[in-house]
């Protein structure tokens, strides 16, 4: 069995080491495929997260990362950087209107045509809810990258946690409405620990125990969603 891990710098495994960015080997496809080989299950997990990736560029890629490639499950990850603003506009005119890097309905027309296009193709998505962030270190980060004039104009929009949570609510929805697997990595990591030891110091990439607890939600639903497939062909 081939699964494919399709999303952005969370799938890729980017992380905040001492101030700055990283890629870690324990990026969430990893640590999956080393569950499944514990498991002595035969599966190949293949990371196709790229950063700074939104749904714009990932529906781009489809065909060639996913399709192609002729997997059995894609696991969709994709968001954070969607319904992000442009920092540095926003601190230079904060009292101006600003729009996400991608609106949420050209987010959601995005999600529904790659799953449209995954599930002609014979391949089974399944949908990653996003993971949360933490909001207090995500204000100071990028106050202090760009300017502390931001903080009024996030607090127009309910605060970024309450913006990110309209994006994963809506997709949430929308999972349903396709009536697709889900997996609410959201909540799964939230339970998993503290927060401050899962999520790095910008507030939205997870640590090497963030993706650990990433990986080993995502690898319980499929192994659940598996075991009633194989149960349904016996």
């Amino acid at each position: 069995m081939k699964i494919i891990c399709f999303g952005d710098s969370l799938t890729r495994g980017v992380s905040i080491v001492k101030g700055r960015l990283r890629i870690l080997k324990e990026s969430y496809p990893t640590s999956l495929q080393e569950l499944f080989s514990s498991n002595k299950n035969e599966v190949t997990v293949v990371n196709k997260g790229v950063f700074n990736d939104n749904s714009d560029l990932l529906l781009e890629r489809l065909e060639k990362d996913v399709i192609h490639e002729k997997p059995d499950y894609v696991i969709v990850g994709v968001g954070g950087n969607d319904c992000n603003f442009n920092w540095e506009e926003v601190a230079n005119n904060p009292l101006n209107e600003h729009k996400a890097i991608v609106p949420l309905d050209r987010y959601l027309h995005n999600i529904k045509t790659m799953i449209n296009q995954i599930s002609q193709s014979g391949i089974t998505p399944v949908i990653s809810t996003l993971p949360p962030l933490d909001p207090v270190r995500y204000y100071k980060n990028i106050s202090e990258k760009y300017s502390p004039s931001i903080s009024h104009w996030i607090s127009q929009v309910g605060g970024i946690d309450y913006w990110h949570g309209v994006y994963n609510h809506h997709l949430n929805q929308l999972a349903e409405e396709l009536n697709i697997m889900k997996i609410d990595v959201r909540t799964g990591i939230k339970k998993a620990g503290n927060l401050v030891d899962l999520i790095s110091d910008d507030g939205i990439h997870l640590t090497a125990e963030g993706y650990k607890a990433l990986s080993a939600e995502i690898h319980r639903n499929l192994l659940s969603t598996i075991a009633l497939q194989n149960k349904k062909l016996c």
